[in-house]
């Protein structure tokens, strides 16, 4: 099967400031990928590119088996939903959903059907007579969703589509979303800085920074084994602790020396003198750290000192130290650790990463 959109080294660049560099990116059919990066890190470029808004500087854009590089937006089969609703103020929302439809010429009939089964899916038929001023937010971007859907495009492109709406809408809408690509299976480029939206939408998620790709790789491992340091500390809330330290051998096995603490590390077992006295960085997510009775089977210990715990309904977050470090560790809401204790805590070395100190890069 060809893959539905193709990136082939394109870069993009601003009065000669590189914005994008040889960015390689093949998206199959049917598939939900999520462009995640901080603000400033190419990824609305990105998207921008595959639209046909902005010109590559090099490389080529391929759509469904088609060269599109210089083809124009409406050529290229596409629908863009953006952050901004951009919404006729004057057209009810009936309106507004058939506007390219009747620009494209379409017969009524036709333009009718299409508008009536998007209104269906996004639940909008009570409200096509409203006009968009009389529309909450959330009810704006699922009318502004519609409009991309009645074209019947062979890929969807969003734009951080819910970044102006409150926690509540954001968490509604995503779910309405991915359920929504569950149903009709559309290609789908989804960029967003937000990691929860990644996570729980994304078959696949290319982390960006700096107008590189950074990892590309589905949700679990890009959390579970990031590609470097950046990627560990951009997903994740709060981010994995990070401990610098140096790798040493002991008995044979590698282990993980930094102040006052040695953590075994056996499954590098066969690389403790290719590595040892490498500087690195340990990291340990918050949840991977167990602490009370828990901490007893651990493969490392330690007594960690509270220094501050943050209730969050469904669980705890305290915060420690760890070898000189700032250590938080997510636990349960029952958690009846205060500040000031002395609690014991640890965690396994199959939930470590380990990042080289001057290339940041995942050993």
């Amino acid at each position: 099967m060809e893959p539905k959109i193709e990136l082939r080294q394109v870069s993009v660049a601003f009065h000669g400031v590189p914005v994008l560099r040889d960015i390689d990116l093949t998206i199959a059919e049917g598939e939900f990928l999520v462009l995640l990066g901080p603000s400033g890190c190419g990824k609305s470029t990105l998207l921008n590119a595959i639209a046909g808004l902005l010109d590559v500087s090099a490389g080529q854009v391929w759509i469904a088996g088609r060269n599109v590089t210089w083809a124009e937006p409406k050529d290229r089969g596409i629908a863009m939903v953006f952050q901004s609703y951009a919404l006729y103020p004057a057209m009810d929302v009936y309106g507004n959903l058939a506007f390219a439809l009747r620009v494209a010429g379409l017969p009524k009939k036709e333009i009718e059907e299409r508008v009536m089964r998007a209104a269906e899916l996004l639940e909008l038929a009570p409200l096509l007579r409203r006009r968009p001023a009389a529309l909450s937010g959330g009810q704006r971007q699922r009318v502004a969703i519609g409009r991309a859907l009645v074209r019947a495009a062979e890929v969807f492109l969003f734009d951080e589509p819910l970044s102006n709406l409150d926690a509540q809408l954001r968490a509604e809408l995503r779910v309405e979303i991915k359920q929504l690509h569950l149903r009709l299976r559309n290609t789908t480029v989804y960029v967003t800085h937000d990691q929860v939206e990644a996570l729980s939408l994304a078959d696949r998620i290319a982390v960006m920074r700096g107008g590189v790709m950074q990892q590309l790789a589905d949700p679990d491992t890009v959390y579970r084994r990031p590609a470097n340091r950046f990627v560990a500390s951009f997903l994740g809330s709060p981010a994995m602790n990070f401990v610098p330290g140096t790798l040493d051998a002991e008995a044979g096995t590698p282990v993980f020396r930094a102040e006052g603490i040695v953590v075994p590390l056996p499954r590098y077992a066969g690389l403790s003198e290719v590595l040892a006295g490498r500087p690195v960085t340990l990291g340990i997510r918050p949840e991977d750290i167990v602490t009370g009775e828990e901490a007893a089977a651990a493969g490392f210990r330690w007594q960690a000192p509270v220094t501050l715990r943050e209730s969050l309904g469904s669980e705890t977050l305290l915060w420690s130290s760890l070898a000189g470090a700032r250590a938080a560790i997510r636990t349960t809401a029952r958690s009846g650790a205060a500040i000031g204790d002395l609690m014991p805590a640890g965690f396994d070395s199959d939930r470590v990463s380990l990042f080289d100190a001057a290339t940041e890069e995942r050993i």
